[in-house]
């Protein structure tokens, strides 16, 4: 099938990089399916998810993918006692004022995408296919199958180069055959695995799936798909759209690729790359995208394991079209396959500390918008929200409690090894054991007149339920508990770095950070004690500022405000807890028509339900 951009040629290139780095796994994506070639060649060796927007690829992919061969047609046979594309070859077109293809895309319609005759057979035959199954001889696969094998044998006959922009004005040799449809080709295998098709859009998609190998061949030029085969997508849908030009084109709708729009086409992978959660990223580009190759690859390895990224290249022949004249600026096509491991574990925070998020932390990176320059985690406690999201340019932590902001500081400063010879220097001297109350309350003692962040620290692995709670006058004050130090906490400690490579520390109260000073594809994360729950951090009595109704109130104006200055802010907290309801939170986020996202329930004592205010789209 002659189409922009098929990889069919480019399949054992895709295998030899599989193979040469040993990528490993059994569910295996095709994101951008187009033709479904790539899924096709896969579907024996793993368990696929293929997907594209346009309902024609749907189909194409489709029929290939869910048959490990031809379909049999059982019941159109013992019905008609006949082959199926036989018995579609036979019809005999009567052309009528039904019949789309024939009355708009031959001369018929002043156009030359096909001959008379053959825009009346595929009218006649989409039609019947349509008949045969509503009347039930044949299944929603084969139904498939045969729509996808129409589309392919209809591309074999049309009087074009190869897309559907343009017809040539005179009859060109192929266009000349009488139209016969015929079985679509596929990959002939026995082997059954697991299969999903998909039509949506990627970038929303990704969301919702997960998986081991995901393979990416995005538009990566200015071609978009549904104006180069608007003929297939019309024949698949056979919906009687209006059409306007020369070329007789169906209205885009929604299916503009933002990836084949050059100022929105690095957008798109920003947010393809942070939101996709499989572990070997496999992205077919080329050195004539639209975006430079050098910055696609900066760009993939800011969400890389290790910022690694390998570029491997092939060269392979360029489809030309009547807009593909001088877009390489007299550079040499060559294709290349972009690897990279994606990093999209979440790290949990070596601070135990009341109201972390680490359990949420997926579903807060999904309702991400899709550009993060910079990220403020404006209330970071533990500092598990700021430290696992991607921000393209840096990650902000600020904290108004000087105790907790002095640990995290510590940590960010100094390297793994040398905080975990500290602490186990400190367990040692002090002879901490979980639950020996005497050794406890000597460092408990030495904390209170030393206060530096890693006795502070070490404290709090040792304290009741792992609590920081001060008195008036900001002497650690809580009991022993049955906690300690141990491998995982130690393992935490080096694993927990930063996602975003640039971050920057503050310890300021959150109404004086200078909002307008940062760029509006800022996002701004806020996670406030929650004002209906109780909490030792904000009842006002532990010698620190306590939240209560103005405190809250104060808050939501000033979110108010970043919204109307057009900033983009998330807002988690907690609309009812045992009994009680947010009123005051209910209606703000009813009148301002903020968009309200349920998170699920944290806590293990007394459980929440979490929720997530945005006041922007995904």
């Amino acid at each position: 099938m002659r189409y922009l951009g098929n990889k069919t040629r480019l399949i054992p290139f895709i295998k030899k990089v599989i193979d040469k780095y040993e990528i490993k796994g059994e569910v295996f994506a095709d994101l951008f399916s187009g033709t479904g070639s790539v899924a096709d060649s896969m579907k024996g060796s793993y368990s696929i998810i293929a997907n594209d927007f346009l309902y024609y690829s749907y189909l194409l992919t489709k029929a290939k993918v869910l048959n490990n061969d031809i379909p049999k047609f059982e019941k159109f046979q013992r019905e008609k006692k006949e082959n199926i594309f036989s018995y579609l070859n036979c019809i005999e077109p009567t052309p009528n004022g039904n019949y789309f293809i024939y009355n708009n895309y031959t001369p018929r319609g002043d156009r030359m995408f096909f001959n008379e005759k053959n825009g009346a057979k595929i009218d006649a035959i989409r039609i019947e296919i349509e008949e045969i199954y509503k009347n039930d001889l044949i299944d929603e696969n084969e139904y498939s199958f045969l729509i996808a094998s129409l589309l392919s044998s209809v591309s074999s006959i049309a009087n074009t180069s190869g897309t559907f922009e343009a017809f040539f004005k005179f009859w060109e040799s192929r266009s000349k055959k009488d139209f016969i449809i015929e079985p679509i080709e596929l990959n002939r295998t026995e082997e059954v695995t697991e299969r999903k098709i998909y039509c949506e859009d990627t970038n929303t998609l990704i969301r919702e799936i997960e998986g081991d190998i995901a393979y990416i061949d995005p538009p990566y030029t200015v071609s978009q798909y549904i104006s180069a085969y608007h003929m297939l997508e019309t024949i698949a849908r056979y919906d009687y759209p209006e059409i306007t030009g020369v070329g007789g084109k169906r209205g885009r709708g929604d299916k503009n690729s933002l990836y084949a729009r050059k100022n929105e086409a690095l957008s798109q992978f920003e947010d393809l790359f942070r939101q996709i959660k499989f572990k070997h990223i496999l992205v077919s580009y080329s050195n004539q995208g639209l975006v430079p190759l050098e910055e696609l690859v900066n760009l993939a390895k800011k969400f890389a394991k290790n910022n690694k990224v390998i570029v491997e290249y092939v060269e392979y022949q360029e489809y030309q079209n009547h807009r593909s004249s001088n877009k390489g600026n007299g550079k040499k096509l060559k294709e290349c396959i972009l690897y990279f491991e994606k990093d999209w574990e979440i790290r949990k925070s070596y601070l135990n500390y009341s109201g972390s998020k680490d359990v949420l932390m997926n579903k807060i990176i999904k309702e991400l918008p899709k550009n993060v320059s910079t990220f403020v985690d404006v209330m970071g406690g533990a500092f598990n929200v700021g430290a696992n999201i991607y921000a393209t340019k840096e990650v902000i932590y600020n904290d108004y409690n000087d105790k907790i902001y002095e640990i995290i500081k510590y940590f960010n400063e100094n390297h793994p090894d040398k905080i975990i010879k500290e602490i186990e220097n400190i367990i040692k001297y002090y002879n901490l054991k979980k639950g020996e109350k005497e050794s406890y309350l000597r460092l408990r003692n030495d904390y209170n007149e030393l206060r530096t962040p890693i006795m502070l620290y070490v404290l709090h692995m040792y304290s009741f339920q792992n609590m920081i709670r001060f008195n008036r006058r900001l002497d650690f004050n809580v009991p022993v508990g049955v906690a300690g130090y141990s491998e995982e906490m130690r393992n935490r400690i080096i694993e927990f770095i930063p996602k975003t490579e640039t971050v920057k520390l503050m310890n300021c109260d959150y109404k004086e950070i200078d909002y307008m000073s940062f760029d509006k594809d800022s996002v701004f994360y806020f996670d406030p004690p929650y004002f209906i729950t109780q909490a030792a951090y904000n009842d006002g009595k532990r010698g620190f500022r306590g939240w209560n109704a103005n405190e809250e109130s104060k808050l939501l104006a000033l979110l108010s405000n970043l919204d109307k200055a057009g900033y983009k802010f998330m807002l988690s907290n907690v609309l009812e807890h045992r009994g009680k309801e947010h009123h005051i939170l209910k209606e703000w986020i009813k009148n301002n028509k903020f968009e309200l996202v349920c998170m699920g329930k944290t806590g293990w004592r007394y459980k929440k339900e979490e929720i997530l205010v945005k006041n922007f789209r995904r």
